[in-house]
Order: structure tokens, then sequence, then C-alpha cells
């Protein structure tokens, strides 16, 4: 059965999270005069990604609303035991320096529109649905989705078959004629495959890790087009690994 739809994750798939974090959260530190305080630019952007981490956990666990996640980050990394209001002000003040930062990964908009006369395009991210819808209008590229689907609130995350299932759904197609593309491979192209998707690992630093039994990796989007075109899941061999 041919793909006729791509869905594709957010975050360090379509757009450069990893720099804006770090680029938003360095300049945040400098402004609020803390980046010594927490032993410097490295160690500080080092100790935010593993508070991120631990309670990005804590919300696809269903342990914390995304908000919540978001007021535990800010006070284990200040520190201080900050009202809601408060956590929410500092939150506020680093998404300013976040957003700024914001931009698309240079192969996404050349794939976009080599996909865009064959493939109907979905998004399923396990955000929010309003940080990411305000992310998708702030890089250009909204309009190019007709679905946007997001784990806080579809209810449950990726891995989850659940997760994918709710974007077949919406789409109103079968799993197998769907591709999800996103840059983590257990969670995104293992999830899919195992919901019945072609998953596709977005492998862009070239890992060299093998990818997980069932699932295509691609080091390039410009590699996506030959693969979705390719007969890959019955039997006939894949290129790209």
């Amino acid at each position: 059965m041919p793909i006729k739809a791509v869905v594709w994750d957010i975050d360090d798939t379509l757009f450069d999270y990893a720099t804006a974090d770090s680029a938003g959260m360095s300049a945040h530190l400098a402004a609020e005069g803390l980046l010594e305080d927490h032993g410097g630019p490295e160690a500080a952007l080092a100790r935010w990604k593993s508070v991120t981490r631990r309670h990005w956990a804590r919300f696809a666990a269903k342990e914390v609303d995304f908000q919540g996640q978001r007021r535990d980050r800010v006070r284990e990394f200040v520190g201080a035991p900050l009202s809601d209001a408060q956590a929410d002000d500092w939150f506020d003040r680093y998404f300013g320096h976040y957003a700024a930062a914001w931009s698309l990964f240079p192969d996404v908009l050349p794939a976009l529109d080599a996909l865009a006369p064959h493939y109907r395009q979905a998004v399923l991210s396990n955000s929010s649905a309003v940080p990411q819808s305000q992310k998708l209008r702030s890089l250009g590229v909204h309009d190019r989705f007709e679905a946007l689907l997001c784990a806080a609130e579809l209810g449950v995350s990726k891995p989850a078959a659940e997760a994918f299932l709710a974007v077949v759904e919406a789409l109103g197609l079968a799993p197998e004629e769907i591709a999800y593309v996103g840059d983590q491979p257990e969670t995104d192209a293992r999830g899919a495959h195992d919901a019945g998707l072609l998953g596709v690992w977005l492998d862009r630093g070239g890992s060299g890790l093998p990818a997980p039994e069932g699932v295509h990796r691609i080091t390039s989007l410009g590699q996506l087009p030959a693969l979705l075109t390719a007969d890959t899941r019955f039997g006939a061999p894949s290129t790209f690994g």
C-alpha cells in the first residue's frame, strides 16, 4: 500500500530546537545576571538541559501537566520555591530569548516543497498545541500541515501507539499509508513502526548507531522522497540503513 501522508515531529526534526534552546537560555541568563551563579555558560546550559529532560519525562508519564513541568523546571534550576506566577514570569522571560533564536533546518523547506504535490502532511509532537502552533506560524510553515496533534491535548505521548493512532484517525488513513519522520530512533521511529506506520529516523548527525529493527534511517531530508517511493516494508531493500 503506497504512502499517502507524511507526519512530522517538530523539535530537532523541522525546527532546530537544540540551537535555539542553548542560545535562548544563554541570552536569558546573561540578561538576568545569572551565568556565573551556575558555573558559567556551559555548566548552566548543561544543567538546564538535564532539568528539562527530567521534568519532561514526568510530563510524559502523566505525573504533571504541561504548565506544571515548566514551573518545576524553573524552580529546580533557580533553586527557590517560586510561586506559580513567579515561575511563569521567569519562563516567559526565557521564552522571549528562545523565540528570538528560532529557525528551520536548511533542508526543511526544500523537503516540504518536494513532498507537497504528492503527500498530505501533518504534525505529531510530544509538546502542547499552543506553543507548537506559535512556533510553526513564526517559522512560516503552519499552513503546510492539515493537522497538528500534541501530547498535552491528546493525553498520551510518543512512543505510545495511541499517540500515533490519533494522527492516523485524524487523517482518515490506514497506518501503513503514513510515514512518520522524527529525530529520535526509539520515541519517534520505532514508536511509529510499532503502531503500523513507516518509521523514519532522521539521524542528522550521522551517529553511526544501528537503526532499531524495522526502522529506516536517513541523514538528510533530501533522502526522504526516494525512501517514500521505495517499497521498503515489503521485501525491497532500503539503501538508507
